[in-house]
Protein backbone atom coordinates (compact mmCIF):
# COMPACT_ATOMS: atom_id res chain seq x y z
CA UNK A 1 0.00 0.00 0.00
CA UNK A 2 1.54 3.68 -1.24
CA UNK A 3 -0.10 6.90 -0.24
CA UNK A 4 0.66 8.54 -3.74
CA UNK A 5 -0.47 12.49 -3.18
CA UNK A 6 -1.83 14.19 0.02
CA UNK A 7 -3.30 17.68 -0.11
CA UNK A 8 -4.70 19.51 2.62
CA UNK A 9 -7.31 22.59 2.55
CA UNK A 10 -6.79 24.96 5.85
CA UNK A 11 -5.16 22.07 8.10
CA UNK A 12 -3.38 23.39 10.85
CA UNK A 13 -1.01 25.81 9.46
CA UNK A 14 -1.15 24.55 5.65
CA UNK A 15 -3.46 26.86 3.38
CA UNK A 16 -3.17 24.56 0.51
CA UNK A 17 -0.82 22.41 0.01
CA UNK A 18 -0.05 19.66 -2.41
CA UNK A 19 2.54 16.84 -2.11
CA UNK A 20 3.52 13.81 -4.44
CA UNK A 21 5.62 10.79 -2.88
CA UNK A 22 8.27 8.44 -3.41
CA UNK A 23 6.58 4.96 -2.57
CA UNK A 24 9.45 4.34 -0.16
CA UNK A 25 11.26 7.43 1.86
CA UNK A 26 9.83 10.57 2.10
CA UNK A 27 11.57 12.97 4.28
CA UNK A 28 10.34 16.53 5.49
CA UNK A 29 13.00 18.62 6.96
CA UNK A 30 12.67 22.34 8.27
CA UNK A 31 12.93 24.51 11.26
CA UNK A 32 10.24 23.80 14.22
CA UNK A 33 7.29 25.05 13.68
CA UNK A 34 7.21 25.08 10.07
CA UNK A 35 4.34 22.34 9.52
CA UNK A 36 6.48 19.02 9.40
CA UNK A 37 4.76 17.45 12.44
CA UNK A 38 1.41 18.81 10.72
CA UNK A 39 1.87 16.91 7.43
CA UNK A 40 2.45 13.46 9.24
CA UNK A 41 -0.69 14.00 11.23
CA UNK A 42 -2.78 14.69 7.97
CA UNK A 43 -1.34 11.42 6.86
CA UNK A 44 -2.44 9.82 10.24
CA UNK A 45 -5.84 11.60 9.80
CA UNK A 46 -6.69 9.88 6.46
CA UNK A 47 -6.20 6.56 8.61
CA UNK A 48 -8.13 7.25 11.42
CA UNK A 49 -10.24 10.22 10.68
CA UNK A 50 -9.13 12.07 13.26
CA UNK A 51 -6.09 13.49 14.65
CA UNK A 52 -2.87 12.23 16.48
CA UNK A 53 -2.26 14.91 18.78
CA UNK A 54 -5.12 16.75 18.68
CA UNK A 55 -8.49 15.19 20.05
CA UNK A 56 -10.28 18.63 19.52
CA UNK A 57 -11.34 18.15 15.71
CA UNK A 58 -12.30 22.28 15.20
CA UNK A 59 -9.12 23.13 16.33
CA UNK A 60 -7.09 21.17 13.80
CA UNK A 61 -8.91 23.86 11.39
CA UNK A 62 -6.66 26.83 10.32
CA UNK A 63 -7.15 30.25 12.26
CA UNK A 64 -9.76 32.65 10.34
CA UNK A 65 -10.79 29.62 8.40
CA UNK A 66 -14.30 27.28 8.60
CA UNK A 67 -13.19 24.42 7.17
CA UNK A 68 -10.77 21.72 6.22
CA UNK A 69 -9.95 18.97 4.23
CA UNK A 70 -7.50 16.16 4.05
CA UNK A 71 -7.53 14.45 0.46
CA UNK A 72 -5.38 11.23 -0.14
CA UNK A 73 -4.85 9.06 -3.27
CA UNK A 74 -3.10 5.41 -2.28
CA UNK A 75 -2.55 2.93 -4.38
CA UNK A 76 -3.60 -0.73 -2.53
CA UNK A 77 -4.08 -3.95 -4.31
CA UNK A 78 -3.34 -2.42 -7.62
CA UNK A 79 -6.53 0.03 -7.06
CA UNK A 80 -6.60 3.40 -6.59
CA UNK A 81 -8.09 4.27 -3.28
CA UNK A 82 -9.49 7.85 -2.66
CA UNK A 83 -9.47 9.36 0.97
CA UNK A 84 -10.82 12.92 2.11
CA UNK A 85 -11.74 13.33 5.05
CA UNK A 86 -13.09 16.94 6.11
CA UNK A 87 -14.76 19.06 8.77
CA UNK A 88 -17.06 22.19 8.64
CA UNK A 89 -17.01 24.35 11.80
CA UNK A 90 -20.37 22.81 13.52
CA UNK A 91 -21.04 20.07 11.70
CA UNK A 92 -20.24 16.38 11.86
CA UNK A 93 -16.92 15.27 10.18
CA UNK A 94 -17.15 13.45 7.11
CA UNK A 95 -15.00 11.00 5.45
CA UNK A 96 -15.66 9.42 2.09
CA UNK A 97 -14.27 6.72 0.34
CA UNK A 98 -14.44 6.95 -3.01
CA UNK A 99 -17.29 9.85 -3.17
CA UNK A 100 -18.92 7.39 -0.74
CA UNK A 101 -19.58 8.87 3.23
CA UNK A 102 -19.16 6.33 5.51
CA UNK A 103 -22.11 5.78 7.45
CA UNK A 104 -20.37 4.57 10.79
CA UNK A 105 -16.35 5.88 10.96
CA UNK A 106 -14.91 2.39 12.66
CA UNK A 107 -15.99 0.68 9.05
CA UNK A 108 -12.76 2.82 7.97
CA UNK A 109 -10.56 1.80 10.74
CA UNK A 110 -8.16 -0.72 9.75
CA UNK A 111 -8.47 -0.06 6.27
CA UNK A 112 -5.25 1.95 5.90
CA UNK A 113 -2.91 0.68 8.19
CA UNK A 114 -0.52 3.03 9.62
CA UNK A 115 1.83 3.32 12.75
CA UNK A 116 3.00 6.63 14.18
CA UNK A 117 6.55 6.75 16.02
CA UNK A 118 6.54 10.30 17.76
CA UNK A 119 7.87 12.36 20.42
CA UNK A 120 4.21 12.45 21.55
CA UNK A 121 4.66 8.71 22.70
CA UNK A 122 6.21 9.49 26.12
CA UNK A 123 2.65 9.50 27.52
CA UNK A 124 2.38 6.06 26.42
CA UNK A 125 5.32 6.23 29.81
CA UNK A 126 4.83 9.18 31.92
CA UNK A 127 0.73 9.24 31.82
CA UNK A 128 -2.26 7.23 33.50
CA UNK A 129 -3.63 3.45 32.21
CA UNK A 130 -5.83 4.74 30.22
CA UNK A 131 -3.21 6.31 27.30
CA UNK A 132 -1.68 2.71 27.44
CA UNK A 133 -5.29 0.98 27.27
CA UNK A 134 -5.78 3.22 24.43
CA UNK A 135 -2.54 1.95 22.62
CA UNK A 136 -3.44 -1.84 22.97
CA UNK A 137 -6.54 -1.24 21.83
CA UNK A 138 -5.67 0.75 18.77
CA UNK A 139 -3.47 -2.41 17.74
CA UNK A 140 -5.98 -5.05 17.79
CA UNK A 141 -8.57 -2.92 16.58
CA UNK A 142 -6.94 -2.27 13.22
CA UNK A 143 -7.02 -5.86 12.58
CA UNK A 144 -10.23 -7.11 14.48
CA UNK A 145 -13.52 -5.67 13.56
CA UNK A 146 -14.87 -8.12 16.42
CA UNK A 147 -13.12 -6.30 18.50
CA UNK A 148 -13.48 -2.44 18.00
CA UNK A 149 -17.46 -3.57 18.35
CA UNK A 150 -17.23 -5.23 21.79
CA UNK A 151 -15.06 -2.50 22.73
CA UNK A 152 -17.66 0.21 21.47
CA UNK A 153 -20.38 -1.75 23.02
CA UNK A 154 -19.15 -1.89 26.57
CA UNK A 155 -17.86 1.49 26.63
CA UNK A 156 -21.91 2.25 25.59
CA UNK A 157 -22.73 -0.49 29.03
CA UNK A 158 -20.02 1.15 31.02
CA UNK A 159 -21.71 4.78 30.37
CA UNK A 160 -24.95 3.73 31.18
CA UNK A 161 -23.91 1.92 34.48
CA UNK A 162 -22.18 4.90 35.56
CA UNK A 163 -25.44 6.84 34.80
CA UNK A 164 -27.35 4.87 36.81
CA UNK A 165 -25.46 4.71 40.11
CA UNK A 166 -24.98 8.94 39.75
CA UNK A 167 -29.55 8.45 39.63
CA UNK A 168 -29.59 6.05 42.36
CA UNK A 169 -27.23 8.38 44.61
CA UNK A 170 -29.19 11.53 44.05
CA UNK A 171 -32.28 10.08 44.17
CA UNK A 172 -31.62 7.91 47.56
CA UNK A 173 -32.85 4.89 45.60
CA UNK A 174 -31.13 1.58 44.51
CA UNK A 175 -32.99 -0.90 42.33
CA UNK A 176 -30.77 -4.23 41.93
CA UNK A 177 -32.47 -5.42 38.91
CA UNK A 178 -31.77 -3.11 36.81
CA UNK A 179 -27.45 -2.51 37.70
CA UNK A 180 -27.67 -6.60 37.12
CA UNK A 181 -28.39 -6.08 33.32
CA UNK A 182 -25.69 -4.02 32.93
CA UNK A 183 -23.80 -6.01 34.78
CA UNK A 184 -24.12 -9.24 32.59
CA UNK A 185 -23.23 -7.35 29.40
CA UNK A 186 -20.27 -5.86 30.60
CA UNK A 187 -19.20 -9.20 32.12
CA UNK A 188 -20.07 -10.54 28.70
CA UNK A 189 -18.49 -8.16 26.71
CA UNK A 190 -15.17 -7.67 29.30
CA UNK A 191 -14.84 -11.28 29.20
CA UNK A 192 -14.19 -11.23 25.54
CA UNK A 193 -12.25 -8.25 25.51
CA UNK A 194 -10.11 -9.61 28.06
CA UNK A 195 -8.81 -12.77 26.48
CA UNK A 196 -8.04 -11.06 23.03
CA UNK A 197 -6.08 -8.84 25.39
CA UNK A 198 -4.36 -11.38 26.82
CA UNK A 199 -3.95 -13.38 23.88
CA UNK A 200 -2.21 -10.14 21.82
CA UNK A 201 0.01 -9.84 24.68
CA UNK A 202 1.47 -13.17 24.52
CA UNK A 203 1.58 -12.73 20.45
CA UNK A 204 3.02 -9.63 20.59
CA UNK A 205 5.67 -9.46 23.81
CA UNK A 206 8.34 -11.46 22.40
CA UNK A 207 8.00 -9.48 19.05
CA UNK A 208 8.46 -5.89 21.25
CA UNK A 209 11.53 -7.51 22.79
CA UNK A 210 13.13 -8.33 19.89
CA UNK A 211 13.05 -5.52 18.27
CA UNK A 212 14.46 -3.79 21.51
CA UNK A 213 16.97 -6.32 21.33
CA UNK A 214 18.19 -5.39 18.22
CA UNK A 215 18.03 -0.98 18.57
CA UNK A 216 20.07 -1.51 22.37
CA UNK A 217 22.53 -3.95 20.81
CA UNK A 218 21.38 -6.49 23.57
CA UNK A 219 22.53 -4.43 25.83
CA UNK A 220 19.05 -4.10 28.25
CA UNK A 221 16.65 -6.68 29.14
CA UNK A 222 13.05 -5.25 29.29
CA UNK A 223 9.82 -6.74 29.77
CA UNK A 224 6.00 -6.16 29.18
CA UNK A 225 3.02 -6.80 30.89
CA UNK A 226 -0.99 -7.52 31.07
CA UNK A 227 -2.15 -6.49 34.37
CA UNK A 228 -6.09 -6.85 34.94
CA UNK A 229 -8.65 -7.72 37.46
CA UNK A 230 -9.75 -10.10 35.49
CA UNK A 231 -7.09 -12.34 36.39
CA UNK A 232 -8.40 -12.54 39.59
CA UNK A 233 -12.03 -13.04 39.56
CA UNK A 234 -15.04 -12.97 36.53
CA UNK A 235 -16.04 -9.50 36.21
CA UNK A 236 -19.54 -10.60 37.41
CA UNK A 237 -17.85 -11.71 40.60
CA UNK A 238 -15.44 -8.42 40.98
CA UNK A 239 -18.85 -6.43 39.98
CA UNK A 240 -20.67 -7.80 43.32
CA UNK A 241 -17.96 -7.57 45.73
CA UNK A 242 -17.32 -3.89 44.66
CA UNK A 243 -20.70 -2.88 44.93
CA UNK A 244 -20.87 -0.78 48.12
CA UNK A 245 -17.55 0.81 47.00
CA UNK A 246 -18.63 1.31 43.25
CA UNK A 247 -22.68 3.03 45.03
CA UNK A 248 -20.36 5.25 46.95
CA UNK A 249 -18.12 6.42 43.96
CA UNK A 250 -20.82 6.83 41.62
CA UNK A 251 -18.90 4.96 39.22
CA UNK A 252 -17.61 1.25 38.11
CA UNK A 253 -14.50 0.87 39.95
CA UNK A 254 -13.61 -2.81 38.32
CA UNK A 255 -13.51 -3.90 34.69
CA UNK A 256 -11.47 -3.78 31.55
CA UNK A 257 -11.60 -0.14 31.66
CA UNK A 258 -8.48 -0.48 34.56
CA UNK A 259 -6.59 -2.63 32.67
CA UNK A 260 -3.03 -1.34 32.09
CA UNK A 261 0.61 -2.56 30.74
CA UNK A 262 3.76 -2.78 33.20
CA UNK A 263 6.79 -1.05 30.87
CA UNK A 264 9.55 -2.60 32.52
CA UNK A 265 13.82 -2.65 32.03
CA UNK A 266 15.98 -4.76 34.46
CA UNK A 267 12.93 -5.37 35.78
CA UNK A 268 12.22 -2.09 37.01
CA UNK A 269 9.80 0.31 35.97
CA UNK A 270 11.01 1.87 32.87
CA UNK A 271 9.45 5.60 34.09
CA UNK A 272 11.73 5.80 37.11
CA UNK A 273 15.09 3.62 35.95
CA UNK A 274 14.93 4.33 32.13
CA UNK A 275 17.04 6.81 31.09
CA UNK A 276 15.92 9.37 27.90
CA UNK A 277 17.50 7.16 25.22
CA UNK A 278 16.09 3.57 27.01
CA UNK A 279 12.68 5.08 27.40
CA UNK A 280 12.94 6.53 23.66
CA UNK A 281 14.09 3.04 22.30
CA UNK A 282 11.58 1.14 24.58
CA UNK A 283 9.14 3.44 22.28
CA UNK A 284 10.42 2.57 19.02
CA UNK A 285 10.83 -0.91 19.84
CA UNK A 286 6.76 -0.76 20.78
CA UNK A 287 5.78 0.59 17.47
CA UNK A 288 8.13 -1.40 15.30
CA UNK A 289 6.42 -4.53 17.48
CA UNK A 290 2.77 -2.97 16.53
CA UNK A 291 3.88 -2.57 12.48
CA UNK A 292 5.03 -6.30 12.81
CA UNK A 293 1.69 -7.57 14.37
CA UNK A 294 -0.49 -5.29 12.19
CA UNK A 295 1.22 -6.49 8.71
CA UNK A 296 1.40 -9.85 9.90
CA UNK A 297 -2.46 -9.57 10.87
CA UNK A 298 -3.82 -7.70 7.94
CA UNK A 299 -1.42 -8.97 5.22
CA UNK A 300 -1.12 -5.38 4.46
CA UNK A 301 2.18 -3.63 4.85
CA UNK A 302 1.58 -0.32 7.07
CA UNK A 303 2.48 3.03 6.27
CA UNK A 304 5.12 4.02 8.80
CA UNK A 305 5.85 7.51 10.45
CA UNK A 306 8.48 8.39 12.07
CA UNK A 307 8.08 11.81 13.86
CA UNK A 308 11.62 13.63 15.33
CA UNK A 309 12.90 10.17 16.15
CA UNK A 310 16.47 11.00 15.63
CA UNK A 311 16.14 13.38 18.07
CA UNK A 312 17.79 12.28 21.83
CA UNK A 313 19.09 9.25 20.33
CA UNK A 314 22.89 8.13 20.35
CA UNK A 315 24.37 7.61 16.80
CA UNK A 316 24.77 4.27 17.47
CA UNK A 317 20.80 4.16 18.04
CA UNK A 318 20.05 6.03 14.84
CA UNK A 319 22.52 3.50 13.01
CA UNK A 320 20.66 0.46 14.55
CA UNK A 321 17.43 2.34 13.78
CA UNK A 322 18.12 3.08 9.90
CA UNK A 323 19.56 -0.48 9.27
CA UNK A 324 16.41 -1.99 10.53
CA UNK A 325 14.32 0.39 8.18
CA UNK A 326 16.12 -0.26 5.50
CA UNK A 327 14.53 -3.83 4.96
CA UNK A 328 12.22 -4.84 2.52
CA UNK A 329 9.74 -5.53 5.52
CA UNK A 330 8.78 -1.91 4.98
CA UNK A 331 7.05 -0.24 3.00
CA UNK A 332 6.24 3.45 2.82
CA UNK A 333 8.12 5.79 5.33
CA UNK A 334 7.71 9.64 6.35
CA UNK A 335 10.59 10.91 7.95
CA UNK A 336 10.75 14.51 9.47
CA UNK A 337 13.87 16.18 10.99
CA UNK A 338 15.26 19.62 12.40
CA UNK A 339 18.69 18.75 10.58
CA UNK A 340 18.64 17.80 7.11
CA UNK A 341 22.33 17.21 6.93
CA UNK A 342 21.65 14.76 9.51
CA UNK A 343 18.75 13.11 7.78
CA UNK A 344 20.23 13.25 4.16
CA UNK A 345 23.64 11.62 6.02
CA UNK A 346 21.23 9.04 7.44
CA UNK A 347 19.34 8.40 4.11
CA UNK A 348 21.93 7.99 2.36
CA UNK A 349 23.27 4.51 4.40
CA UNK A 350 19.65 3.02 3.02
CA UNK A 351 19.30 1.38 -0.20
CA UNK A 352 16.06 2.77 -1.26
CA UNK A 353 14.63 5.26 -3.55
CA UNK A 354 13.73 8.46 -1.20
CA UNK A 355 12.41 12.05 -1.59
CA UNK A 356 13.54 14.89 0.69
CA UNK A 357 10.71 17.86 0.96
CA UNK A 358 12.83 21.35 2.41
CA UNK A 359 9.95 23.18 4.10
CA UNK A 360 10.11 27.07 4.61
Amino acid sequence: MVLKTLSVLNYKNFDSKTFEFDAKINCFVGANGIGKTNILDAIYHLSFGKSYFNPIASQNIKHDEDFFVVDGVYSKNDRQEKIIVSLKKGQKKIIKRNGKVYDKFSDHIGFLPLVIISPADRDLIIEGSDTRRKFIDGVISQSDKTYLQHLISYNKVLTQRNALLKYFALNNIFNNDTLDIYNAQLNELGQAIHEKRNAFLEVFAPIFKERYKAISNGNEIVNLSYKSDLFDDSLSTLLKTNLNKDKALQYTSVGIHKDDLKFEIEDYPIKKFGSQGQQKSFLIALKLAQFDFIKTQSGVTPILLLDDIFDKLDENRVTQIIALVDDENFGQIFITDTHPERTEKAIKQVHQTYQIFKLK
